[in-house]
């Protein structure tokens, strides 16, 4: 347990930005699982679209420190050629 003033503001500091981050990695993960959704529909406008707006907020992930940046270019990567494959 925190003895120290310094270590106990430090505990509420990481509870803060534990929730912080918890809401922006269960954002992603949203995004994530509509692209899913899109892509098993088989309907390409909804798949293209919900992709489209999934990459951004992947990539703002990363620069919050959420993830790391070639997860997230994979993820990219790899939902892309699903994406493209559909509509080809």
């Amino acid at each position: 347990m925190a003895n120290t003033p310094s270590a106990k503001k430090a505990v509420r500091k990481i509870a803060r930005r534990t929730d912080v981050n918890r809401a922006r990695r269960s954002r992603v993960r949203t995004y994530l699982r509509n692209v899913e959704s899109a892509i098993s529909s088989g309907d390409v406008a909804a798949a293209t679209a919900a992709f489209k707006a999934a990459e951004p907020e992947i990539m703002r992930a990363v620069t919050k420190g959420v993830l790391h940046k070639n997860t997230a270019s994979r993820k990219v990567s790899r939902l892309a050629a699903r994406v493209r494959k559909l509509s080809a």
